[in-house]
């Protein structure tokens, strides 16, 4: 695999340097969010931003609203966002469902559902997990029974990600207790704003609300909501998976995580005194740089595999874990530079303010703080890490 890029990949960054520059000057308010921080309203901007320019879906087929682009360019947009500090995308539909319906769905369907996660006025979230099946999906219980042209859902979904402002949820619901576990599931689109659906908060350890408790009573789902083939739902939730867990590396957030890192290792070694090892950090940083060139390498072969071939089948398992790993490090790296710059109510307004463009980097500690506190949960969600090692065990050493 050849990592130099072309002369028409070089001018490809460029342009999207300069792009990102002109949209997400310093100070934009939406500058540094992510899934768990921004807002409803920093989402939409961002989608219709890209939308506006004909970006808001890279890998998509070209037929479907896609960029067209090569793998090696949706590798550079991928990192230039992260440099830039641009929000995330929300993944819900772009990356997980939106291919499921394009690849599964109905012509009908596609009508409906594309253009609104291209523009940004639909949002989505995901209901897999449920209390007692988490990493064991196949055992979950929330159902669906015929009745007409309708289904009526009754179950519980937990941890779902922005519920509480999403417009529509992707569902597995069991439709049949025969057989095998994985054999009665079914995918369910599932409009939020539908009587007797209830969502109830979460707030995690960071002080956040981005999960959230679903609850669903007598539930009516139009029959033309089923994608694809009535209990063939596990076969749609594998490909998702798939999807989800190149995504869920994260290479563009560790990247602008390092480039956080470094400026403010710039701004507090020569202040910090004598208990500040410089050598220290600077070696912790470059291994998490090393880690990461490696990890963007491997993203690289994940996103190159021939469809159907063992890599890409079992490349998005690693890249879940070392990426997950990764932003977990970095995150620790940043709370060690910052100290008790990084507890919550010291941080706040500690040490210099700000002098001209020069940025009170103690203040940010807080929101280090939460960052390292919500990534406990990153080797988790998406699949948790035990079980994903034990899956690699089988699938790629035999044991």
């Amino acid at each position: 695999m050849d990592l130099a890029l072309s002369p028409e990949e070089l001018d490809f960054r460029s342009e999207l340097r300069a792009w990102l520059a002109d949209v997400l000057p310093e100070g934009a308010p939406q500058k540094g969010k992510n899934l768990f921080t921004q807002s409803r309203d920093d989402t939409v901007w961002w989608q219709q931003t890209l939308n506006e320019k004909g970006w808001s879906a890279s890998s998509w087929p070209v037929e479907y609203g896609g960029t067209g682009w090569t793998d090696a360019q949706r590798q550079i947009f991928a990192q230039e966002c992260g440099r830039a500090g641009a929000p995330t995308q929300s993944p819900f539909g772009h990356t997980m469902v939106g291919p499921v319906i394009y690849t599964f769905g109905t012509q009908e369907q596609k009508d409906r559902f594309l253009p609104a996660i291209l523009d940004g006025s639909e949002l989505w979230c995901q209901g897999y997990s449920e209390p007692g099946s988490g990493s064991d999906l196949a055992s979950l219980k929330t159902k669906a029974e015929r009745d007409g042209e309708d289904y009526i859902v009754n179950g519980q979904k937990i941890w779902t990600t922005q519920a509480h402002w999403a417009d529509w949820i992707f569902c597995l619901v069991r439709t049949s207790f025969d057989g095998k576990a994985q054999e009665g599931i079914s995918f369910l689109l599932i409009d939020m704003k539908t009587p007797g659906i209830e969502v109830k908060p979460i707030y995690s350890i960071d002080g956040e609300h981005h999960l959230n408790e679903v609850y669903f009573t007598d539930v009516r789902v139009p029959v033309s909501n089923l994608v694809g083939e009535e209990n063939k739902g596990w076969t749609y939730a594998k490909f998702l998976l798939m999807n989800e867990r190149i995504g869920i590396a994260g290479t563009d957030i560790i990247r602008s995580g390092l480039n956080s890192v470094k400026m403010m290792h710039d701004h507090l070694s020569e202040t910090a005194g004598e208990s500040y090892d410089q050598n220290t950090v600077a070696r912790r940083y470059a291994e998490l740089g090393v880690r990461l060139e490696a990890l963007e390498m491997l993203e690289s072969r994940a996103l190159t595999a021939a469809e159907g071939s063992g890599e890409s089948m079992i490349l998005p398992l690693p890249l879940k874990l070392l990426g997950t790993d990764l932003q977990q490090d970095l995150a620790d790296l940043s709370i060690d530079i910052l100290g008790d710059s990084s507890l919550p109510r010291v941080g706040y307004g500690f040490g210099e303010g700000e002098s001209g463009n020069e940025p009170n980097i103690r203040a940010r500690g807080p929101e280090a703080m939460r960052s390292m506190l919500s990534g406990r949960a990153s080797t988790i969600y998406g699949g948790t890490s035990e079980v994903q090692r034990g899956i690699m065990s089988k699938f790629v050493l035999g044991l």
